[in-house]
């Protein structure tokens, strides 16, 4: 039986059109051997499959001067395919992932990602996800920090000497090698995400152990508020304004649904202009509704007074997801 090919990594970017100049979100699935794309999480089909064998990526891409986070995928047949993610991290995340599947696609060799728990022979008792939600406590959980290093200022984050501290502390190991092992677990499993130049080269493979116990190697929990200041490894430019509690923009919208008031986080959401809302009838509102969906997959549909309106809406947006609010 036909093995079933493996997913690496998921969810919502926005991608190019082929043959016109939009930007749509879409449900985007890296598998071993391609890129699947969906119009919605919840299709049971994709819209297209792009194969990654023979392919080529760049990153960062400037072809779009008005757009950040966007990287190119170039097909074997030299077509480009061009997807924008929320933030820095998150674009640095696929980027990585593709890379690593079309060098073993492209050698013969079947993309596998270690299993933590055989090759550092965790306890099969520990519960990796219960122990995170410990470390994410407000009150004995570890404290996430703002800390400086190279001319940038790492907002939400930790040391990788802080886990360590925390894990022996909480006793829920015995010594700072053990330590070491579940840290790399919980960053193999995606619990902790490195930040930073030296953090990254480790989950690389780049150092001894993919996780590190230095005062200068950085993690953040994924569903923090975690943003960077300052200018990336690729010259990328992070706006360096902190925008939490800080009113971008204000003034009145007419939302979609009748649940209560309340807020709507854009940490690493989508924000696009939509014709119309989906399962409704096409509106006659002269294309001024945007829709938001949150990292959370939430999707909200706000109208504006006017296109010009909009556009400003969706600007303000997408500063603020960029830069981790």
């Amino acid at each position: 039986m036909e093995r079933e090919p493996m997913r690496i990594r998921e969810g919502y970017l926005v991608k190019k059109g082929s043959m016109f100049n939009t930007w749509k979100p879409m449900w985007v699935v890296l598998l071993e051997d391609g890129i699947e794309f969906y119009k919605r999480k919840a299709d049971n089909s994709p819209k297209g499959m792009i194969p990654l064998k023979g392919s080529s990526i760049h990153s960062p891409c400037q072809d779009f001067g008005k757009r950040m986070f966007v990287f190119k995928l170039t097909v074997a047949k030299q077509q480009d395919h061009f997807f924008q993610a929320a933030y820095l991290e998150e674009r640095d995340a696929w980027v990585r992932d593709i890379k690593k599947a079309i060098h073993h696609i492209d050698g013969g060799q079947r993309f596998a990602r270690k299993s933590t728990r055989k090759s550092i022979r965790l306890p099969e008792t520990i519960n990796l996800s219960a122990l995170y939600l410990s470390m994410k406590d407000p009150e004995k959980g570890i404290k996430e920090l703002k800390l400086e290093k190279d001319k940038r200022v790492f907002n939400h984050c930790f040391t990788g000497t802080c886990v360590i501290d925390w894990l022996v502390s909480s006793s829920s190991v015995r010594n700072r090698r053990e330590g070491l092992l579940l840290a790399s677990s919980l960053l193999s499993e995606g619990y902790l995400q490195p930040a930073g130049d030296t953090s990254k080269a480790a989950a690389e493979g780049l150092s001894d152990t993919p996780f590190l116990d230095l005062s200068d190697a950085y993690y953040y929990f994924p569903d923090s508020g975690f943003f960077c200041e300052g200018y990336s490894s690729d010259d990328d430019v992070v706006l360096k304004e902190e925008f939490r509690g800080t009113i971008v923009k204000q003034g009145c919208l007419l939302k979609q649904g009748e649940e209560p008031l309340g807020a709507i986080h854009l940490r690493g959401c989508v924000v696009t202009a939509v014709e119309d809302m989906p399962d409704t009838k096409k509106h006659d509102d002269d294309n001024i509704l945007f829709e938001i969906i949150t990292a959370s997959e939430i999707h909200y549909y706000l109208q504006a007074a006017s296109s010009t309106e909009r556009t400003e809406w969706i600007k303000a947006i997408q500063s603020v997801a960029r830069t981790g609010k």
